[in-house]
């Protein structure tokens, strides 16, 4: 059974006009909002109250880190405020302003936009200006004999405009607060401690089934059915399914595995407690993948030179964005694929084997309109041609990515998230090793697990943006560095000598 189901039919259909993509399911299907209880909309409501306090108490690196992890943490998943005219207000959106807010307001602050790369410019105009060609081509509705699915129009740009720009503020933010390898520290820091903290909530939940995000906030965020796995539940707290809460707590992991490696020897001890700790709750959680992705970066962090992690981070993306390609050339051995994933967990192997096919007949979909895609409210999946309900699943990032936005909007996207990745690469290969950052090496590594996360789940969240700001902005702090101490060097060879007459 694949993980999103629940998004394309528990909701039921509704074809009214959404302003936004909804973070949990890209492709935008039309669907009903849950029902949720008035705190979740006033926790919604008094979360920049919160970010003010973090950007008064502390410095602007944690107070960033902790306004977006946060509310990724604590917020109600799925639902939003819908406000006329402007994008939803969910748990994402309101953390991105209200740090936004609170940097240009509070600290009287600015950001900067632009990387220095111009192939980081010209994809970030491509990220968001990218839905204005979306739009203009999917002006027709799609009907089908007992309903239809409408037209995009130009309000619908504008409003995916100004969304695209919301999602980047975090890149933004990043990009210029935790630039450094005491910025790269405390998004280590901060993950243990977030691991620690939720790590209660999670445990509960793997024992009681997922009941907290019902009893906080009112409703349940996704199928029950989901939650059961290996004999037992998997937690999904606060978070959209248990799957992102899997992979949150592998990124908690692998971030008390860094402290463990470059930790002082007296305290290593509890580092190693605690990353120990955070493994068995990771194991809790029951979702293979994440697990999985633990299972080889944790060696790597403890282990392997900074050079190396930062070349394996490389080689992850390199795959991530060149898999589209590869599936649409059909030169991905998938046969083999599912022989091997069937061998090693029958039940396993079914499940891959559903999201294949699925992605086989949405890539197939997607065909028909390349460039630009299909645009929102489900018109890139497929449906019944009497009723008009969806009858496929769209799982991984990237394939929904393709489907609505078509290649301007993956390239715009995918190649954001994996420039600072290949910037840090190339740093690795002309810094001397004790120039690179342990945590900076350990964030680039989750940001390609993150990514790499994306084929075969769509795992975006506001963190992972921080993290990719982060790394681009350390690479070029890296790139700047290595610029001056060349110049430097060159102006020491070729000083003139002056001539004692």
């Amino acid at each position: 059974m694949a993980e999103s189901l629940w998004h394309a039919t528990t909701l039921g259909q509704n074809h009214g006009m959404p302003k936004g993509p909804d973070p949990e399911n890209r492709a935008e299907t039309p669907k009903l909002m849950p029902i949720a209880n008035t705190f979740a909309y006033l926790m919604l409501a008094v979360w920049p109250v919160v970010a003010w306090i973090f950007f008064t108490k502390l410095d602007p690196a944690r107070a960033l880190i902790w306004t977006v992890l946060g509310a990724y943490m604590l917020l109600p998943p799925v639902i939003a405020i819908d406000l006329p005219m402007v994008p939803d207000f969910n748990k994402y959106t309101i953390a991105n302003l209200a740090a936004a807010a609170a940097v240009v307001f509070l600290l009287k602050d600015r950001f900067s936009l632009w990387p220095d790369a111009p192939l980081g410019r010209a994809l970030i105009v491509l990220y968001v200006l990218g839905p204005f060609g979306t739009v203009l081509l999917n002006d027709d509705p799609i009907v089908f004999e007992q309903s239809m699915l409408p037209g995009t129009r130009i309000y619908d740009s504008l409003a995916e405009v100004a969304n695209q720009f919301i999602v980047l503020l975090p890149f933004f933010m990043a990009r210029k607060y935790l630039a450094t390898a005491e910025g790269m520290r405390a998004i280590i820091v901060a993950l243990v401690l977030a691991g620690l903290i939720y790590s209660l909530p999670m445990l509960l939940e793997s024992r009681i089934s997922p009941q907290l995000n019902l009893k906080v906030y009112g409703f349940f965020q996704h199928d029950f059915s989901q939650a059961i796995r290996f004999g037992g539940f998997r937690p999904f707290v606060f978070m959209p399914h248990g799957l992102w809460v899997a992979f949150f707590g592998m990124m908690c992991l692998i971030a008390a595995i860094t402290l463990l490696r470059v930790g002082p020897a007296m305290v290593r001890p509890r580092f190693l407690l605690v990353a120990a700790y955070l493994a068995v709750v990771l194991m809790f959680c029951r979702s293979a993948g994440p697990i999985v992705y633990a299972m080889l970066l944790a060696p790597a962090v403890l282990i392997l030179p900074r050079r190396i992690q930062l070349l394996l981070a490389v080689a992850m993306v390199t795959v991530v964005v060149t898999y589209p390609l590869l599936r649409g050339l059909h030169v991905v051995p998938l046969d083999d694929i599912l022989r091997f994933a069937s061998d090693l967990n029958a039940e396993r192997g079914l499940s891959l084997e559903f999201r294949i096919r699925n992605e086989e007949l949405l890539l197939a979909r997607a065909e028909e309109r390349p460039w630009f895609g299909w645009g929102g409210y489900g018109r890139s999946l497929l449906h019944d041609p009497v009723t008009g309900q969806i009858n496929i699943i769209a799982d991984g990032g990237w394939i929904i990515a393709l489907g609505t936005a078509g290649w301007v909007g993956y390239v715009g996207e995918f190649g954001l998230l994996a420039l600072p990745v290949f910037l840090m690469g190339r740093e690795a290969l002309r810094q001397p090793a004790a120039a690179l950052s342990p945590f900076a090496c350990a964030v680039t590594l989750i940001l390609a697990a993150n990514l790499f996360d994306l084929l075969p789940n769509d795992t975006l969240i506001p963190f992972t943006w921080l993290m990719a700001g982060a790394v681009m902005g350390h690479a070029e702090a890296l790139a700047r560095d290595r610029r001056t101490a060349l110049q430097a060097a060159f102006a020491r060879q070729y000083k003139p000598q002056r001539t004692i007459l």
